[in-house]
């Protein structure tokens, strides 16, 4: 059986793989110590599974497949501690990934989707358009990788890199519920954040789900107009609706919604901006983070200089907004996202239309 057509073990949760090793004849618990060796002790190969025989690690050697991710390039910031991992997937797709150190803990920003079809305008993967959704193992993978490599425990996920993890609903949704597992990393969905440009159907669906993750709104823009402007995806719901689906996913989930900024010079940190902002925002439970978006060469947004950001920051809090703006990390590593993939495919010359939206900085 060919690599590609064998089955993708790390995508079935516990109670799949657990149909799986019975329905092969094995006795349930041999399904127990497989899932702890692929989402625990987080190992690349059947071989080393040396609690089982030679013959079930061949037969599953046989038929299924631990879904590789090279690590093409791997960064390492001397500013602060972060660093940027450039993936390789087994098809030739590049996706990026961010390992960001705090105080309370490790976090990884993560992938959803190679490319993506949302069309921002500020965001330079829209310029590629969608290759393709990632599937649940792509997406642990980032994170298994990852640990691995730094040695250190994940404690927190954002879903924040390229994609819109809403357009892969369902692999999403299974990844959450399998990092959280308790067979798994038990990663807490507390510490779970995925952003979102606003698809209103799969905002109340994700409501209704039982998670407890944090939703972020790509926001980006005051008004309806303003939104549409920076973002095509935006023409397909209205700006009172998506609030509506953000005010629904608070009441089914007691989660705070966090609303993603993009500040774009000239164009949406204007006064009218912030009297709208304070309209839409004050009599919500809620966070606004503002990021200073980062030229896209292709694009001529601008960047406000830290001044102007400041004073659009200090204004929206007089209004008495929870606002923040968004810490540059890896800014000597090419630590926002799609930069690494971009400048990688430039050197190697290859063609890699797609590249990943700059929300990672945290």
């Amino acid at each position: 059986m060919k690599v590609m057509d064998r089955k993708d073990i790390c995508s079935y949760d516990y109670r799949e793989l657990e149909d799986e090793i019975t329905g092969m004849g094995e006795k349930s618990f041999r399904s127990r110590q497989i899932y702890e060796w692929l989402h625990v002790k987080l190992i690349g190969d059947f071989a080393g599974m040396t609690n089982l025989s030679r013959q079930l690690r061949d037969r599953l050697e046989g038929e299924y497949k631990i879904a590789g991710m090279r690590v093409a390039e791997h960064q390492i910031s001397k500013a602060d501690p972060t660093e940027k991992f450039l993936f390789e997937l087994e098809d030739g797709n590049m996706i990026e990934s961010v390992l960001m150190r705090y105080t309370y803990g490790n976090s990884v920003c993560i992938s959803s989707q190679a490319g993506c079809r949302m069309g921002c305008r500020f965001c330079a993967s829209a310029i590629g358009g969608l290759k393709r959704n990632l599937t649940v193992s792509e997406m642990l993978r980032q994170i298994y990788q990852i640990q691995t490599i730094s040695g250190e425990r994940i404690s927190n996920i954002v879903v924040m890199g390229t994609g819109e993890p809403l357009d892969n609903y369902d692999n999403f949704v299974k990844f959450v519920r399998m990092v959280s597992d308790e067979y798994g990393l038990n990663i807490s969905q507390r510490n779970i954040t995925a952003s979102t440009c606003g698809i209103v159907p799969n905002m109340r669906r994700l409501a209704s789900e039982g998670l407890q993750i944090t939703l972020a709104l790509s926001l980006h823009g005051s008004n309806q107009e303003k939104r549409e402007r920076l973002m095509p995806v935006a023409g397909q719901y209205e700006l009172t609706d998506v609030l509506e689906a953000c005010d629904y996913y608070f009441q089914e989930t007691g989660r705070r919604i966090t609303f993603e900024y993009s500040l774009v010079s000239g164009v949406n940190d204007q006064p009218d901006d912030i009297r709208e902002l304070t309209g839409i925002l004050r009599k919500r439970n809620c966070h606004l983070n503002l990021i200073p978006v980062n030229p896209v060469r292709e694009r001529d947004y601008r960047k406000p200089d830290r001044e102007s950001a400041l004073d659009f920051k200090n204004k929206l809090e007089k209004n008495g907004i929870n606002v923040t703006i968004r810490r540059e990390r890896g800014s000597d590593i090419d630590g926002a996202c799609g930069q690494l993939r971009r400048r990688y495919a430039g050197e190697n010359g290859r063609k890699q239309g797609e590249t990943d939206e700059d929300i990672c900085n945290d």
